[in-house]
């Protein structure tokens, strides 16, 4: 079974995602910020991770840097999740080693 990390200090919305792709046949794992979503990233190894890029503690970007930097993170394909959607922040993302972005409000079928 495909197992999704998803980073995302809105507990709303990272409830909404995980129920989301749970109903449609996924593993999801939820963290709260970038903190706790490298500690289970490292820990459970996930096919995917979305993240979101603005948040406490560990922003978005860091999170990708920190798990680039780990040799059985730095493969795992990675999706922001921002409200950010100027050119300038999908570039920093996308040099950092983001392999997608998908801007807020989006709906399931993008998500999917």
């Amino acid at each position: 079974m495909t197992k999704i990390l998803v980073v995302e200090d809105m507990d709303s919305l990272r409830e909404e995602i995980i129920e989301t792709l749970t109903y449609e046949g996924f593993e999801v794992i939820g963290a709260e910020n970038g903190a706790v979503g490298v500690e289970l990233a490292l820990k459970h190894l996930p096919n995917l991770i979305i993240c979101d890029v603005m948040m406490p503690e560990l922003n978005g970007y860091e999170t990708l840097t920190t798990l680039r930097r780990e040799p059985s993170t730095a493969t795992i394909p990675f999706i922001f999740l921002t409200a950010k959607a100027d050119k300038v922040d999908m570039r920093q993302g996308m040099q950092l080693g983001a392999d997608d972005y998908l801007t807020k409000p989006f709906t399931i079928e993008e998500l999917l």
